[in-house]
């Protein structure tokens, strides 16, 4: 046990029914930084609990323990964690270490996985606690098989390290080389990464280095009780905190000790657990320039001392695992960004903001501007801007267009629940077709759209969330799964979607992005705004380019021909065609561009009998409702009769034998 300037320390437990026993008395190094002591006779395959017995009035627990005993433990339920050795109740207080020799090793059957080259990254971000009902290692294995259809190809697990009490998201922790026992065994996750790695799926943790909370030991170490905060003279935490927004008990990354402790963490969940990488939470807080307690403006500058920590830890991690994956939480300014991004690690990206006042159809100034998706926008060299439409962190944007969407066009309605899922759909489609890594919150490819507040409306965005797999059987929501996916599998399959020659147009409501490359050209194009609008498309080329989810071909002569663009409608065009994904519905791009004069309905309003003339052969048309529900279909009609419809606007979509099909407006009187 490191503790300079401690007086004496004996071991207890249930080795020595918890007495300070002379036999149990440590002996010192030296230098008289360390106290050790070796214990034999100790029984193989059985849990011992024990602690530290400080000068004679502070027992704690081992900083570096794999398994600790709560008293909170009583409240683990045994499904989750079976045969969970009981805490010393009436023996001791505080955590307890747990001790086991000759404990077996986990049978590994994927030693030699890699993850996927960051710049292919599609991670799920996972809070195990409000993403399955057991909350535990076997239950996230099991819906791996629904990730990889997704394509997802990397999980990141918020905090699974132990932490104070149960149920959290786990940025409250104290002893971090102990996987916390509310998700179940070690032996559970380690399964679960070997099983996620034979599928192909990268596992990252998340690690919380910025701070620890009072339990832990090495806060409570050396504890300043007149003013309830780290001693001065604690080797590991500041004792007043050094910048904004910090939690708990602030490292001081400049320590050795702090240093040692982080890289000896990063090394072991590794080498023992087999994980990845890492994403590093609050890594703007790793900083010794004092901007607390608000400061911003100097906390966000660039800062050398944090860099050289943040190569550290890095170097750290590659020294154990070549390919391994850091990502930052950091916020910082550009310059620092850039540098770290140029020194090998990642960087979130945060536009929940703009992708939620897009989806709700606000676009005047830069409300939805969604051009910093691009890491080309900040001058990066590498693609190492993981963008994110939702975190743990943000509302959600399904919930922002349903609450607040733009009202202002009635026959065009944001925050239906069905017409916001479209929303969400056009959102993927300019989120994944950036090129760069990408992060999903859970749920959001089914358009999750409980607040991260629910259930009090404010301050309650660290309660339990409703598990919503239900969703999935939802048409609606499993249409919004099959866009995701298949927007992901385009980014993993194509070529064209890694490339580095892009270029994108994603202010105001009409949005574009054009990718160039051997394999093929792309333009994507959509119209964010509530009303109809036209955009100059700017193909890359003139000839046939073929529209992704429809599957029609489009013959470009004029690469600037201006295209009517009805609210919420968008496409992924590509010179080459692809198969189109195995679904149908009025979403499809292809199908919604806007009439010219080649067709025509009369009576129009009508209460009953419709007749419809076109130049061209229709073998087709489909009746909707603007929340996107078919209301009649008719076969090669010259006229229908709509008396059975409600009174209202609806649309009309025209399918021909030898061109796309278009879309019109009929008001049913």
């Amino acid at each position: 046990l490191l503790a300079p300037w401690k007086d004496f320390c004996f071991v207890t437990g249930d080795f020595n029914d918890w007495q300070q026993d002379s036999a149990f008395y440590m002996k010192r190094t030296p230098d008289s930084l360390r106290f050790w002591l070796r214990i034999n006779n100790l029984t193989p395959h059985k849990e011992y609990i024990f602690q530290y017995f400080i000068d004679g009035n502070l027992p704690i627990a081992d900083p570096y323990s794999d398994k600790v005993s709560d008293p909170n433990d009583q409240y683990i339920d045994s499904s989750t964690y079976p045969n969970l050795i009981p805490y010393p109740t009436g023996k001791t207080t505080e955590i307890a270490s747990v001790l086991e020799t000759g404990r077996s090793q986990y049978p590994w059957e994927n030693s030699t996985f890699s993850p996927p080259s960051p710049k292919d990254l599609v991670i799920y971000e996972i809070l195990i606690r409000d993403f399955t009902t057991f909350h535990d290692y076997p239950s996230v294995e099991d819906t791996l098989s629904y990730l990889k259809n997704l394509g997802v190809n990397t999980i990141e697990l918020m905090p699974v390290m132990e932490f104070e009490g149960n149920s959290s998201w786990g940025y409250n922790p104290d002893f971090p080389f102990a996987p916390d026992k509310y998700y179940g065994t070690r032996e559970g996750l380690k399964h679960l990464i070997d099983y996620a790695h034979s599928i192909g799926i990268a596992v990252i943790l998340d690690i919380v280095l910025n701070h620890q909370f009072g339990s832990s030991p090495l806060a409570r170490l050396y504890w300043d009780k007149a003013n309830s905060r780290p001693a001065a003279n604690n080797l590991w935490f500041n004792p007043i905190p050094k910048h904004p927004y910090n939690v708990g008990n602030d490292f001081n990354h400049e320590s050795p000790y702090t240093r040692a402790f982080c890289e000896r963490l990063l090394k072991y969940w590794i080498q023992e657990y087999h994980a990845d990488g890492f994403r590093f939470d609050l890594s703007k807080g790793f900083t010794q320039t004092n901007s607390y307690p608000d400061n911003m403006t100097l906390w966000n500058q660039y800062d050398g001392s944090r860099i050289s920590t943040l190569d550290n830890y890095l170097a750290a991690v590659k020294s154990v695992k070549s390919d391994g994956i850091v990502i930052l939480e950091h916020f910082a300014n550009n310059d620092e960004q850039t540098r770290l991004s140029n020194d090998g690690m990642l960087l979130w990206g945060n536009l929940n903001s703009n992708y939620s006042k897009a989806a709700e159809g606000f676009i005047s100034g830069n409300l939805s501007d969604l051009s910093y998706m691009s890491y080309q926008k900040l001058g990066w060299n590498d693609p190492h801007l993981v963008g994110y439409m939702e975190s743990h962190d943000e509302e959600r944007v399904m919930y922002n267009t349903i609450t607040y969407g733009n009202a202002s066009n009635p026959d065009y309605l944001v925050r239906d629940t069905t017409l916001a899922l479209k929303r969400m759909a056009l959102a993927a489609t300019f989120f994944f077709t950036i090129p760069g890594p990408k992060m999903i919150w859970q749920f959001g490819e089914l358009g999750y759209d409980y607040s991260i507040n629910y259930p009090c409306g404010s301050d309650c965005r660290l309660s339990e969330k409703p598990i919503r797999w239900d969703y999935y059987g939802q048409w609606r929501r499993k249409y919004l799964f099959n866009i995701y996916s298949s927007l992901i599998h385009l980014k993993a399959d194509q070529k064209a979607f890694k490339t580095t020659d892009f270029a994108t147009d994603l202010t105001g409501g009409l949005k574009s992005i054009h990718l160039n490359d051997s394999s093929m050209n792309v333009t994507v194009l959509g119209n964010f705004n509530v009303y109809g609008g036209q955009i100059e498309p700017d193909f890359q080329n003139k000839g046939t380019w073929f529209d992704y989810f429809s599957g029609d071909s489009l013959a470009v002569t004029d690469t600037a021909a201006l295209i009517t663009l009805l609210p919420g409608e968008y496409h992924i065009y590509t010179t080459i065609k692809l198969k189109k994904p195995l679904f149908t519905g009025i979403d499809e791009p292809g199908s919604l561009a806007e009439s010219g004069n080649n067709v025509r309905l009369f009576p129009n309003p009508s209460s009953g009998k419709v007749w419809i003339k076109s130049a061209e052969k229709i073998i087709r048309i489909e009746i909707y409702s603007l929340t996107g529900i078919c209301e009649a279909t008719y076969d090669h009609p010259g006229s229908f009769d709509i008396s059975l419809l409600q009174p209202g606007m609806y649309l009309v979509k025209v399918l021909f034998t030898n061109r796309p099909a278009e879309v019109l407006k009929l008001s049913k009187m």
